[in-house]
């Protein structure tokens, strides 16, 4: 039986309540993101003006830090470019995010950001483009995509009339941005938000993100005492499919908050193999 094949958990999923709640990363970014979209109102804009992607990154490198901030600015002048952004999060964010967990979704989402940046910089460097940009599209169209692939055929009403499968919504997506690098007619950064759909797919296939890159001494569980050495008898290993079905049935008895790191892995893992197997 496969993992999309229990009811309990295609039901959870297809309401969406994976991590929706209040303790979600998707919240967290959310509440992130409008804040300081407030600050930059309240400034008038001037935090985008030091935050910003600016095109002479490779000429400064020293500001590196821009491939990142430029992901959390938004036009303070439209309250559409934000509300639109932030609700995509929202709707596509939190089965991604129910799938790999806060600490892997937050990895992912930053990397999107980073990643898509830098290909805007060498685009704009090639046409020599002048201006900054900022806005999180890299990470937005990257986590539908991601949204996409695991759930291709999931139900959208668009314009709360017309019934549209996600392929659907990710494919005219993905040829609009296309035809906008295409059009020349007005810059736009289209770059970004196609460079998020290629890493998303790489994500997908392959697992990689820019975390990868840190040494394992690096990271913040390195910061944590070790635990105390212990002997333990060894067990029989428990096979995949038991060790999902253990772990749906603890989600249906104490919720998916119970979950701990290792368990959010082993389902991932399931649910790519799952995946692999329709293909």
């Amino acid at each position: 039986m496969g993992l999309y094949d229990r009811d309990y958990i295609r039901d959870d999923q297809e309401h969406g309540s994976f991590l929706g709640g209040q303790h979600s990363m998707v919240t967290t970014l959310i509440f992130i993101n409008v804040g300081v979209f407030i600050v930059d109102v309240l400034m008038e804009g001037k935090l985008s003006e030091h935050l910003a992607l600016q095109p002479d990154l490779f000429r400064k490198p020293w500001n590196a830090w821009q491939l990142l901030t430029a992901g959390f600015l938004h036009d303070h002048q439209s309250i559409s470019h934000i509300g639109w952004n932030m609700f995509e999060l929202w709707l596509f964010g939190r089965d991604v995010e129910g799938i790999y967990g806060r600490k892997e979704f937050l990895r992912l989402y930053l990397s999107l950001i980073v990643l898509s940046s830098l290909v805007w910089v060498i685009a704009a460097t090639a046409v020599h483009h002048l201006e900054p940009t900022f806005g999180a599209s890299g990470a937005i169209v990257g986590v539908m995509i991601l949204y996409v692939l695991h759930f291709p055929t999931r139900t959208f009403m668009l314009f709360f009339v017309l019934p549209v499968p996600a392929w659907l919504l990710g494919s005219i997506c993905i040829v609009q941005n296309v035809l906008g690098l295409s059009s020349g007619r007005e810059y736009v950064a289209h770059e970004v938000p196609l460079a998020g759909a290629a890493f998303a797919y790489l994500y997908y296939t392959t697992g990689w993100h820019l975390g990868r890159w840190l040494p394992r001494r690096f990271s913040l569980g390195a910061l944590k005492p070790r635990p105390k050495l212990r002997v333990h008898e060894p067990q029989p290993e428990e096979s995949l499919s038991d060790q999902v079905d253990r772990i749906l049935e603890k989600i249906s008895r104490e919720g998916e908050s119970s979950l701990t790191a290792q368990e959010r892995r082993t389902l991932e893992d399931a649910s790519r193999r799952y995946q692999q197997r329709r293909r």
